[in-house]
């Protein structure tokens, strides 16, 4: 599994250096801050499991769920997994409609 955040692209291994008190420059990685989420989807009703920032959970509480999030953010700035999640997010919707 890779170090990036599943909802939003952005979040990744940077590299760069460590630079001391004599300027001395160490190469290193920068780590984004991963933690393991659960959230609900009221579309797709069920939990679904994702590793993310907090930062990105933030963003998803301030547009009130999931499904709202997915669905307001554009394509380009989600990953491969969030644009799946938002795929079948879409069908359900759909299904939901044509359902009543």
């Amino acid at each position: 599994m890779s170090r990036k955040c599943t909802l939003n692209s952005c979040k990744a291994v940077l590299s760069g250096h460590k630079v001391s008190h004599s300027n001395r420059k160490t190469k290193t990685k920068f780590l984004p801050n991963l933690q393991n989420f659960s959230l609900a989807s009221e579309a797709l009703g069920r939990v679904v499991r994702l590793r993310a920032t907090p930062n990105s959970i933030r963003s998803v509480e301030h547009n009130d769920g999931l499904d709202n999030y997915l669905l307001n953010t554009s394509s380009c700035q989600l990953s491969p997994e969030a644009k799946k999640l938002k795929r079948q997010i879409k069908v359900a919707i759909a299904q939901k409609a044509a359902a009543n």
